[in-house]
């Protein structure tokens, strides 16, 4: 194994780790029904989990820590403009549910922004502009079940409701033009993660267990979200998990053919 190689495969172990306890966490949340004591703990182990794999995708750690640590501020900067103004989600407040916070806003929703982020970036499919686009609507897929969800933990509330489980419109538009500049950044600094199968990992997993904990666990269940949020995220999922078929595919039949010529 080269020097190079044993870098990567470090942090990609490490990734696999973390991403495991974040659906372990997520687990005991659900069997013990306390998702409020355990919130910040999956958002934590999900950010570290994507950080790690990013690493281990690019072999540029500190790069990785750099595109999370920058995605993080796009999304602080944004969250403290929302709440001070409405811009650009809407007219919403967070409760004293997530602590510690920094002039109203939880510390832990930027670590939320820079986590999947990069998952989402890994997901989307295509290169340049369509991946940052993509990579938009595939992050803001995720708030269709974050959004619902921290709405029964009582972490926010929106000041006139909103059509989606009484979240507005305009907090999804909002969500689509952060986003867009949080996969701008991402593209700058780290472009080589886009396909990376740990990242893309992490994202596949929330879709998975946020699908099963509306649908089956949480009480009571919401059909609505569950089917939403998991065919929106689904699409990605499903898009990228082909495209690595295909991907392998074209490598074995690369190194047949390569094999019959010798």
């Amino acid at each position: 194994m080269t020097a190079v190689s044993a870098r990567r495969r470090a942090p990609t172990i490490i990734g696999t780790v973390l991403l495991c306890a974040m659906a372990a966490a997520q687990v005991v949340s659900g069997a013990t029904d306390d998702l409020r004591g355990w919130t910040d703990l999956v958002v934590l182990l999900l950010a570290a989990s994507s950080v790690a794999f990013a690493a281990g995708a690019t072999g540029r750690p500190g790069r990785a820590v750099a595109a999370f640590a920058a995605v993080a501020a796009v999304g602080y900067v944004a969250e403290l403009a929302g709440v001070a103004s409405g811009v650009p989600f809407g007219a919403y407040s967070y409760t004293e549910v997530l602590q510690p916070q920094l002039l109203d806003v939880p510390v832990i929703v930027p670590v939320a922004w820079g986590g999947m982020g990069l998952a989402a970036y890994a997901v989307a499919p295509g290169g340049g502009a369509t991946r940052v686009v993509l990579g938009a609507v595939a992050l803001t897929a995720w708030d269709l079940f974050l959004d619902p969800q921290m709405l029964r933990l009582g972490a926010w509330t929106w000041h006139d409701g909103g059509f989606y489980r009484d979240v507005p419109l305009t907090n999804f538009a909002g969500w689509l033009l952060v986003s867009l500049l949080v996969m701008t950044v991402i593209h700058g600094l780290l472009p080589d993660v886009s396909g990376a199968a740990g990242p893309a990992a992490v994202y596949a997993v929330m879709a998975v267990m946020e699908t099963v904990g509306f649908a089956l666990v949480f009480r009571p269940p919401d059909l609505v979200v569950a089917v939403c949020g998991g065919l929106a995220m689904g699409v990605f999922v499903v898009v990228r998990v082909k495209a690595g078929i295909t991907a392998r595919a074209g490598t074995r039949e690369g190194t047949e053919e390569d094999l019959w010529r010798r």
